[in-house]
């Protein structure tokens, strides 16, 4: 008996081992899946495909912690990272078509203006920046301009990938109480 009670300690022990080196490590957060308790903005990443386009979007995740975002922690009619940290990235590996614009297959920053009416969706070049320190819009590759909708509260920033049709689809961004949508078709 105490064999057993030995062999189911360490088994414990090696899943409680795992389980909290997996929270260390870049995993995607799931709010289903985790109990949030941290106050850190959380490493995150989004993906799926869109028709034959594969898309991963590695981002920081803020909480809204009982804070003011629009128009507080984060400006608005400013560039934003949207995300916390280093610039949110967007890899796709098939060109796309984003507004009336052809985007190679590549990696991305993406950031956005936040407005109380309208915000611009922005995808960059240079996608290995700290926050929006290093932003020049001379590195932008295309710029939508999207009317933010309301939403149900989030407490985390997330990003979603919605595919919309064969080759149609969404890159949507939601946080707090509200949602912006890029759409996207694959080529």
């Amino acid at each position: 008996m105490k064999k057993l009670l030995r062999i189911l300690v360490v088994v414990m022990l090696a899943v409680l081992s795992i389980a909290v080196q997996a929270q260390k490590e870049d995993v995607c957060y799931n709010p289903n899946l985790v109990k949030d308790t941290t106050k850190k903005s959380i490493k995150s990443v989004a993906e799926a495909k869109i028709g034959a386009a594969s898309f991963t979007v590695n981002y920081h995740s803020p909480g809204v912690r009982k804070r003011i975002i629009w128009g507080g922690l984060v400006p608005l009619d400013e560039v934003w990272v949207t995300g916390a940290h280093d610039a949110t990235r967007i890899t796709f590996d098939k060109d796309v078509m984003i507004g009336n614009k052809k985007v190679t297959a590549g990696t991305y920053a993406f950031f956005t203006i936040p407005g109380k009416n309208t915000w611009t969706l922005i995808i960059n070049k240079n996608f290995n920046q700290h926050l929006a320190s290093e932003y020049e819009a001379g590195e932008d590759v295309v710029r939508v301009n999207v009317k933010p909708q309301k939403a149900a509260h989030l407490e985390r920033l997330q990003y979603f990938i919605e595919p919309a049709g064969t080759n149609k689809g969404n890159l949507a961004v939601r946080w707090e109480k509200v949602k912006v949508t890029l759409p996207v078709t694959v080529l």
